[in-house]
């Protein structure tokens, strides 16, 4: 529904939930203090896993989380995170041993005012609160650390798995509005002496429109349910949802601006708006290239037991 009013909107909120959900998963009690006022907006999170050189590839995060005195000490570079610009805190994934490779990957909450911590906003193509974290010696203490050692790449790929199915509604939410515009421009637009939704090959375009989107919604619910139900990681369909809800909205938003023609290209209209905010959804929070090896990676694996 809020991708269906704002994308700006819905972003926001799902992010504020992959910036807290380590906490739920693994907070102490005083880090889980902290929910109550981010649920109700009091404070903003955002989620910093990805680093120039470590993008899809979770495992080769290079910040480093050196041990001190009194706790950690952290050194790095983080680039495309989400609410940095309007976030106060931050689930910070980094090393503590590079030497361990993901089996050292930690998380940390990290207030972002902390001395060394410097935040570059960045301008997407769609409105979106997005920027680049530079971490300069920040000094942390110990009790920053989310969960334990080493436990920071189960807490990463969890949080990815919940978020991504949000990532497929968003996307359901879009398609269903960019539908919405469409049915209503090609019913009051006549041309050839008839309304556009009279003529075949547009009532085509809505057909097909209408079978992503269905199928796009399907996917998201299934995924939902058995993160809900299961108790368990549910990868492969939360893959299949977030790859099949974002590129099936992408030709069904691309099909409305088309059907809207040249109005469907002008600055304000709500389908070009559309346009420009599903785009990245096929790239955040793990790429539909990405969702294509893990779906077909488990079924090479199915395979390979049969």
């Amino acid at each position: 529904m809020l991708g269906y009013v704002s994308a700006r909107a819905d972003s926001i909120f799902a992010v504020q939930g992959l910036g807290t959900h380590a906490l739920a998963l693994a907070g102490s009690p005083a880090q889980r203090a902290h929910l109550k006022a981010f649920a109700r907006g009091a404070g903003i999170a955002a989620f910093a896993l990805t680093e120039p050189e470590a993008g899809s590839d979770v495992a080769a995060i290079a910040t480093r989380a050196a041990p001190t005195a009194d706790g950690y000490r952290l050194d790095g570079d983080k680039l495309f995170i989400s609410n940095l610009g309007i976030a106060d805190h931050a689930t910070v994934f980094a090393t503590t041993d590079p030497a361990l490779g993901s089996a050292g990957t930690t998380a940390f909450w990290v207030p972002l005012d902390a001395p060394g911590v410097t935040v570059k906003p960045m301008t997407a193509i769609a409105a979106h609160p997005i920027g680049a974290l530079e971490l300069r010696g920040v000094e942390l203490p110990a009790s920053a650390k989310i969960g334990e050692v080493g436990q920071g790449m189960k807490l990463a790929l969890t949080t990815l798995d919940a978020f991504r199915v949000s990532v497929g509604a968003a996307a359901v939410g879009m398609a269903r509005r960019a539908l919405d515009e469409a049915l209503g421009f090609v019913a009051g637009r006549r041309q050839f002496g008839k309304t556009l939704a009279e003529q075949p090959l547009v009532q085509a375009h809505l057909a097909d429109m209408m079978v992503d989107l269905d199928a796009a919604r399907l996917l998201v619910l299934r995924a939902a349910y058995l993160k809900d139900t299961t108790g368990g990681r549910v990868t492969t369909e939360v893959s299949i949802a977030k790859l099949g809800a974002t590129e099936a909205a992408q030709r069904v938003i691309d099909r409305a601006v088309q059907l809207f023609g040249g109005r469907g290209v002008m600055a304000g209209a709500i389908v070009e708006h559309l346009y420009r905010a599903i785009r990245p959804l096929r790239i955040y929070e793990g790429t539909s290239e990405i969702q294509r090896t893990i779906i077909g990676r488990a079924l090479a694996q199915g395979a390979t037991k049969r």
